[in-house]
């Protein structure tokens, strides 16, 4: 059996999502000593090398653990495509988020963010000609949308494109996970 390299170490800690100081305190490895073997600086020990890879295993396995829906937002916060976008500008000043879902009804055709409104800013348009302009007119692409019975893997790997994915049951949306979400269980 193949033990796999110390230099593996840091791609599993990244494919995880999990910081050198989330590493360190679940492991008992300092921190230093971690940065060091990641970047090759020092060959680690054996019990050290070993001790991280099965640290970083229960972390794996328990992010995996962990089902999506426990994480999602149930109530999302939206705006309907045919809302001016200074509406959409409101709901986002007041929830402070920076981003959302634009709906038709109950389908996400779309989503609105800061980003969107301070690019069209940047170009010129005047608060009167946004206030004037509808979200469907400025409005991104929509979330993608994953099952509730999607791993947490699969969400990572989703996350790694997109800001935020929609969750549904039966083709029907039902929450909403961002990037923030996933971070705060780390």
């Amino acid at each position: 059996m193949r033990f796999p390299p110390a230099s593996d170490i840091r791609k599993r800690r990244k494919m995880l999502d999990i910081t050198q100081s989330e590493l360190a305190e679940a492991s008992g490895v300092s921190q230093s000593t971690i940065t060091k073997v990641e970047q090759g600086k020092i060959s680690a020990s054996y019990n050290t090398v070993v001790k991280l890879f099965e640290t970083l295993e229960k972390m794996g396995e328990r992010k995996k653990e962990i089902p999506i829906m426990d994480i999602a937002t149930r109530d999302i916060v939206s705006v309907q495509e045919d809302s001016g976008v200074h509406e959409a500008l409101e709901i986002l000043k007041e929830t402070g988020f920076s981003q959302m879902p634009v709906f038709r009804g109950d389908s996400s055709v779309g989503s609105i963010s800061e980003k969107v409104i301070l690019k069209l800013m940047n170009s010129g348009k005047s608060m009167d000609q946004l206030s004037r302009m509808r979200v469907s007119d400025v409005m991104e692409d929509s979330f993608p949308t994953i099952s509730e019975n999607t791993s947490m893997e699969g969400l990572s790997s989703m996350l790694n494109t997109s800001n935020a994915v929609l969750i549904t049951r039966k083709g029907k949306i039902i929450g909403m996970i961002t990037r923030a979400d996933v971070l705060k269980l780390v």
